[in-house]
């Protein structure tokens, strides 16, 4: 009787080996956290701009927004925003006499993602903004810089110290977060490390691996978050909790 595969031989990246879906489902991951983390900036923006500077219709929407998606779980928020927004949008066309369409599910994930981070992204950006000394802005004004300029050259660059380690909190959270999208049927790491457990029995084995995958991806991710804030704060004064 023929003996199975080694431990090591499940590990390579080709058959038998399950290594090679591993390595492709943590670069989906990577793939659609980016495209969704870059979605919730966007997002972060426009919500943090409509919070500081919009009228009270637009400020309650916002709030409205914001603490919605911050109270409901990640996963409701995913199914409800996949196959509900699927299911309105096809409404829409067929009331138009359109076709229906098949959302994609890599672009469905990056906006529902996007969405569920723009909430957080909106508040991070919100309190680093306000945390920029009203003097600099002030200055800025009476230089005569218009809006645009005033955020480019004054704002941004001193917000971005302060808005860091929240954004790098948010990068963290959706590396993880996206593990959910494995409920809309598209392979990144989690579904992949179902597969390759589920085929060959070897459960601990490849969920261990995935964990490995998914702390390598963190430690990356920490040193990177460590180079940017060391190249914004540059300048700045060291603080030291000795006494």
């Amino acid at each position: 009787m023929a003996a199975g595969p080694s431990l090591l031989e499940l590990l390579s990246p080709s058959p038998p080996g399950w290594g090679g879906v591993l390595l492709s489902g943590a670069v989906s991951t990577l793939a659609i956290s980016l495209g969704a983390y870059l979605v919730g900036i966007g997002i972060g923006l426009v919500g943090a701009a409509g919070k500081l500077k919009g009228d009270r219709t637009i400020r309650a929407v916002l709030d409205l927004y914001t603490t919605a998606i911050r109270a409901i779980p990640e996963l409701i928020l995913i199914i409800g925003l996949y196959y509900a927004g699927t299911d309105g949008l096809n409404r829409l066309l067929s009331s138009l006499g359109l076709p229906a369409v098949e959302i994609n599910a890599y672009v469905a994930a990056i906006l529902v993602l996007g969405i569920v981070q723009g909430a957080y992204a909106t508040e991070v950006l919100r309190g680093a903004i306000l945390a920029v000394p009203i003097g600099q802005i002030e200055a800025a004004c009476a230089f005569g810089m218009g809006p645009w300029l005033r955020f480019r050259r004054i704002v941004l660059p001193a917000l971005v110290p302060y808005a860091l380690p929240g954004f790098a909190n948010l990068w963290m959270s959706i590396t993880k977060d996206s593990a959910l999208i494995a409920v809309l049927g598209y392979q990144e790491l989690a579904l992949a490390t179902r597969l390759a457990a589920g085929n060959t029995k070897h459960y601990f084995l490849f969920f261990f691996a995935a964990c490995l995958l998914y702390l390598a991806i963190t430690l990356v991710s920490n040193a990177l978050f460590a180079l940017v804030e060391r190249h914004f704060r540059r300048g700045q004064a060291v603080r030291s909790d000795a006494r």
